[in-house]
This record gives C-alpha cells, sequence and structure tokens, in this order.
C-alpha cells in the first residue's frame, strides 16, 4: 500500500530537522540592514553638514563619498581571505566590530582640525587631480574610508556563512532573506535618523545608529557557532545541511578568469551600472532638497516610497526572467529580455530633474531604482549561468570591485557637474542610459551566455 505524506507530516519532518539555521540567517539579514545604515545615513545628513561645516564646493562632499568607494572597493580584493583565514564566526565579528566603531566615529570627525587626507578632484581643465582635504572634511574622509573597509566584509562573510549553512537547495532563499536588509536599511535610514538629528543633533544620529553594530554583536557571538559545533544543531538538521554531494572545492585564480569575455561582461555591467545606486543611495536626498526644499522633517516618506518600490523590482526581475524560462524561452534570450525591460524602464528619470511636482520626482526615482534592482537579479544570475560554482563566488568579486570603482568615479563626476551646473540634469542623463549601454557591451562580449569551461574542466 502506497504511503500518502500529508502536509501536517510535511510540516513534522521540518519540525523534526530543526530551524537553527534560519536564526543564523536572520543574523545575517540584521548585520545587512545595520551596514546599509551605516552607509546610507551621510546622504541623509548631507544639507545639515553642508550648512555646519560650509561645504559650499560641492566637490567636498564628493570627495568624502569617493573616501568610502575607494575603501569598498580594496576591502572587497581583501575580505575573502580574511574569512577564509579567520572563519565566518570571528571574520564577521571583526567586520562589524570595526564598522561600528567607524561610523560612530564620524561624531568626532570634525575634533582634528590638523587633519589633512589625500583625494582625487575631477576639474574641466586640468582633468583629474590630487587634493588635500582638511578640517572636519578630511575627518569624514578619514571616517568613510575606514567605514567602507570594514563594511566591505559583510557581504563575502554572509555568502560563505549560507554556503556553511544551507544546502543547495535552500542557499537562493538564505541569499535572498539576508540581502533584503539592503532594501530595509535603506528604509529605516529615513525613519529614524532625519527624527534623531531634528531632536538630538546629527552628531547624536551616528553615534546611535553605529551603536546597534555593538547590540548584533553580542547576539552573533553568543548564538553563532560553525555548524560541526554549534551545540544546539540536532543531528538530522546537521545531516540536512550536509545533504548535498560533496563538492570539489579547488581554488579558482584570477588568472584563469580574466580570460573570459563573460568575466568581462559581468565586471563591465557592474562598473556601468553600480555606481547609479551609490547615485540614489548618496545624492538622492540632497536632489529632493535642492529641487524641492525638502529638510530633515520632510524628506523621510519620499525616501521610504523609494526603497520599498526598489524592493518590489528586486522581486520583479527575477520572477520575470524565471517566467519566462518556464515558458520555454532560452536562458539567455530570458535574462537579456528582463535586463532590457528593465533598462527602458530608467530611461524616464532623465526627466525626474525637469519636473516641479514632488511626487511625479519620487515616482521616476523609485522606478528606476526599482529598475535598477530587477536588472542587478539578473545580472548577478549571469554569473552562476555561465561559471561553475567554485568559480562564482572569484567572479562576483571581481565584479563588485568594478561596480566600487565605477562608484568612486561616479562621486567625482556628480561634484565636478553640480559645482559648474548646479543641475541634475545631465546626471540623471547619464543614469537614463547607462544600462541600455550595458546591456550592449554585455551582448557584444557574450551573444550566447556560453558557458565557461576552466582549464582543469577541459579535459
Amino acid at each position: 500500500m502506497a504511503q500518502v505524506t500529508t502536509t501536517a507530516d510535511a510540516a513534522a519532518t521540518r519540525t523534526r530537522v530543526g530551524h537553527v539555521r534560519w536564526i543564523v540567517c536572520a543574523l545575517l539579514f540584521f548585520a545587512t540592514t545595520i551596514n546599509y545604515v551605516d552607509r546610507q545615513i551621510i546622504g541623509i545628513l548631507k544639507t545639515t553638514l553642508v550648512a555646519q561645516f560650509g561645504w559650499q564646493d560641492e566637490r567636498i562632499y564628493a570627495a568624502i563619498v569617493f573616501s568610502f568607494q575607494l575603501a569598498y572597493a580594496i576591502g572587497l580584493l581583501l575580505a575573502g581571505r580574511v574569512m577564509d583565514r579567520l572563519g565566518t564566526r570571528l571574520g564577521l565579528a571583526l567586520a562589524v566590530l570595526l564598522w561600528s566603531v567607524a561610523a560612530m566615529a564620524h561624531a568626532v570627525a570634525h575634533w582634528f582640525p590638523w587633519l589633512r587626507i589625500p583625494t582625487i578632484n575631477l576639474d574641466a581643465t586640468t582633468g583629474l587631480s590630487v587634493v588635500l582635504l582638511g578640517g572636519a572634511a578630511a575627518g569624514f574622509a578619514l571616517m568613510r574610508f575606514l567605514l567602507g573597509l570594514s563594511e566591505a566584509g559583510n557581504f563575502p562573510a554572509a555568502i560563505k556563512t549560507v554556503a556553511e549553512w544551507f544546502p543547495r537547495k535552500e542557499r537562493a532563499f538564505a541569499t535572498g532573506i539576508f540581502n533584503s536588509g539592503s532594501n530595509v536599511g535603506a528604509v529605516l535610514t529615513p525613519l529614524t535618523v532625519p527624527w534623531i538629528a531634528a531632536n538630538w543633533g546629527w552628531e547624536w544620529a551616528f553615534i546611535l545608529t553605529g551603536a546597534t553594530g555593538f547590540v548584533w554583536l553580542a547576539f552573533w557571538l553568543r548564538s553563532y557557532h560553525p555548524p560541526e559545533e554549534h551545540p544546539r544543531l540536532t543531528p538530522e538538521e546537521r545531516a540536512h545541511i550536509r545533504s548535498d554531494p560533496p563538492e570539489r572545492l579547488t581554488p579558482v585564480r584570477w588568472a584563469a578568469l580574466v580570460p573570459h569575455r563573460q568575466t568581462w561582461a559581468f565586471s563591465i555591467g557592474k562598473f556601468m551600472t553600480d555606481p547609479i545606486w551609490w547615485l540614489y543611495l548618496f545624492w538622492i536626498p540632497d536632489f529632493l532638497h535642492r529641487n524641492h526644499g525638502l529638510d530633515l522633517r520632510s524628506i523621510g516618506l519620499p525616501l521610504i516610497v523609494i526603497y520599498l518600490v526598489a524592493d518590489v523590482g528586486s522581486i520583479g526581475g527575477g520572477w520575470l526572467s524565471s517566467t519566462l524560462i518556464k515558458r520555454g524561452m532560452s536562458v539567455n534570450h530570458a535574462r537579456k529580455i528582463a535586463m532590457l525591460v528593465c533598462a527602458l524602464a530608467v530611461v524616464p528619470i532623465v526627466f525626474a530633474s525637469r519636473t516641479s511636482n514632488l511626487w511625479v520626482a519620487v515616482a521616476l526615482v523609485s522606478v528606476a531604482a526599482a529598475a535598477h534592482q530587477g536588472w542587478s537579479a539578473n545580472l548577478f544570475t549571469l554569473v552562476s549561468d555561465t561559471f561553475p560554482r567554485r568559480a562564482v563566488g572569484s567572479v562576483v568579486g571581481l565584479g563588485g570591485m568594478a561596480g566600487a570603482v565605477g562608484g568612486m568615479l561616479i562621486s567625482i563626476v556628480v561634484g565636478e557637474v553640480l559645482n559648474r551646473t548646479h543641475s541634475y540634469v545631465p546626471i540623471f542623463l547619464i543614469a537614463g542610459f547607462a544600462y541600455l549601454a550595458a546591456l550592449l557591451v554585455i551582448q557584444v562580449l557574450a551573444p550566447s551566455l556560453a558557458p565557461v569551461r576552466l582549464p582543469e574542466e577541459a579535459a
């Protein structure tokens, strides 16, 4: 007689397996949320800091943002090796400890009038040049550099933790859960920071948001242990985590990846479009203040709307390509059609700086932010579509570094453009057409998304 498995039986089976791995996933979610709050806060407080310290030259704020992105690019090169050497328990704890200290230290960044920090400026006449920041600007640039260097450890550590704690069939879902913390952080920042700054001062906004990392750190060190050592992990859940066939984890050298056109397709795609997301994080609050007169007390709702809509785009972009594949379309066509839809949805942002209606501008930016998230979901998936699993992390790291370098460049470009034109029109023109240009490059370099065969597999 055939055995019938009911829904209750399935639920009971899941209960017997255990849920410790999902507690670990929740800790990664909260770490990512804190990560994004700490990095976005300076964009919310830009107008306050400009008024406080007299940064009338837009290139000063651009140089401060540049410092974060430079350090983030460097950190992405180092973080993976640090996590492999220390393990995720100590590695992620160290990263959160350092970025929390750096976040809180922004409150005293103006205490060192003697400090001088070199940075890069863009001038239409002389081109790129090295300039010295002094006083409060130098202090903020230093703190942003330290923040970027340490925050780069979050995603490599989180991805490595998911690989250690989840079988292959659950990893995408677990990754989606912890990664959603980035959008939650982007929503929480305008909910909390303006109120703190308006009532207690901008220094306390940095101190209180930075201090949340220490709360997380206490839970992490108390609750997290590797699966082999975790005292609350049942034998059933440990067997579930290790249910995949053993993987051959031969290290992949970057030199083996660089010659492949698929590596360049992903990296150039990140280089051309990641900066637009940085633009939203660090400059949209200034745009809303400059064009629509929003201050700390009124800027929260528009920013919350923008990032909530961006959440929808993140889900929708992945859903679109998956649906097309289920209907029989090839992976190559499904991914690129979804990316084309997202790229076209960004184009109307070119009108955002021309409208006098606040909510029309918010709608245009919201759709563009949502389209970026949908684009990004598919761009990341191109890597797993074309590379063997053991190379995915390395390729994503290379692309992430390229995106951070693009973010460095966009900061100095935006600073120079605003300094000369006092207008976001040229900036939104760049944003509007960056994705179409990137898709063209991807199509030229990887027209069929052919799988890459690394040397050890070619035999």
